[in-house]
């Protein structure tokens, strides 16, 4: 076990949510490869998938609804290459609304909005044998899937490469939102990296916001043919950090109070009153100022409800200390998923 948390290293669960619920970060289109299911699943693994033909096998046939959401489950067993396989590029801009509160250094906590258009989504908890395990959400369109996963769908083995926000068994949490005035201009003998698939890579690699800031700095982000993004980190000892790439250059601003917020304009070097012209923003902010930054999950996603848009698709709390995720789907705020970091 780390950090305390019961946590399994041979299996990887995911619950699907589907129906009216979507993503709101890096588009794609879909992949040219891997995106027909096949009938048997005794072939060599495609994409980022390291499994053997047996662990292929078990992961597909694991798909089975939960509810009339309608929710799947499926668990991914085995292991994926997270720098190789599909990297969508991504599309038109989208909005998003996510937020840290970490008043309550004890139980800080991650949330947020994920806006787009009503595609398939995915509950995806990863267990690398070399990596942290995590959750993560998942728009299926971006594996080409638009409706309803069907058993033996091969395109699912490559879910993990795109995590639109997430947390890891060590309490560090991300999440992405458009960014229109983002430039992100490519260093000599940096590697490059989808502006998605980062988010892998911090999860896999990072327990603290400083190691998470680190792993950005290694990688050249590609926005190419899509919304440039900017990001929200948090770990489990509250501490927290917006990036974001300004005039070509990654920027940092850590977190110095008790809550940290963005939405889908600047924050670096923008003023106070200037960020509180956007509705979403001020609303984040006046309800974590008058909280002193403190908020449970219930809380929390009285906060998401405020700011949703017409097009919100999930709203997810992760609890960085102790690994619970809460999840409503479609907006649908009388009905909170609960689920584990791991899976048993």
């Amino acid at each position: 076990m780390r950090r305390g948390l019961v946590l399994r290293r041979r299996t990887v669960l995911a619950g699907v949510l589907l129906a009216a619920v979507a993503g709101c970060a890096d588009g794609a289109a879909a992949p040219t490869s891997a995106t027909t299911p096949t009938g048997s699943a005794a072939t060599p693994p495609v994409g980022s998938s390291r499994q053997t033909p047996a662990e292929v096998d078990r992961t597909l046939a694991s798909l089975r609804r939960v509810d009339e959401l309608p929710l799947y489950e499926m668990t991914y067993t085995g292991d994926y290459d997270p720098t190789t396989g599909l990297d969508p590029a991504p599309t038109s801009p989208f909005g998003c609304s996510i937020f840290v509160a970490s008043g309550d250094r004890d139980r800080p906590l991650f949330a947020r909005n994920f806006d787009w258009d009503p595609h398939p989504a995915l509950l995806l908890h990863t267990d690398p044998p070399d990596g942290y395990a995590s959750v993560s959400v998942v728009d299926l369109r971006y594996l080409g899937i638009d409706d309803a996963p069907q058993p033996g769908d091969r395109r699912l083995l490559d879910a993990p490469l795109l995590p639109f926000d997430g947390m890891n068994e060590r309490g560090l949490a991300i999440g992405l939102a458009a960014d229109d005035a983002a430039t992100a201009t490519p260093e000599p003998g940096k590697p490059k990296v989808g502006s998605v698939r980062i988010q892998r890579l911090v999860l896999d690699q990072a327990a603290t916001v400083d190691e998470a800031v680190a792993i950005f700095g290694r990688y050249n982000l590609d926005f190419e043919g899509g919304p440039p993004l900017h990001y929200l980190l948090a770990d489990a000892s509250g501490a927290s950090a917006v990036v974001e790439f300004v005039d070509g250059r990654m920027r940092v601003q850590r977190g110095t109070g008790a809550w940290q917020a963005l939405t889908n304009v600047p924050v670096i070097g923008v003023p106070a009153d200037k960020l509180r012209t956007d509705r979403r923003y001020a609303t984040i902010e006046a309800a974590l100022t008058r909280s002193g930054g403190r908020a449970d999950a219930t809380a929390a996603l009285g906060i998401l409800a405020d700011v949703a848009q017409s097009h919100t698709r999930w709203s997810v709390t992760y609890e960085l200390r102790t690994g619970a995720v809460r999840l409503v789907a479609g907006q649908r705020w009388a009905k909170t998923y609960q689920f584990p970091l791991a899976g048993s």
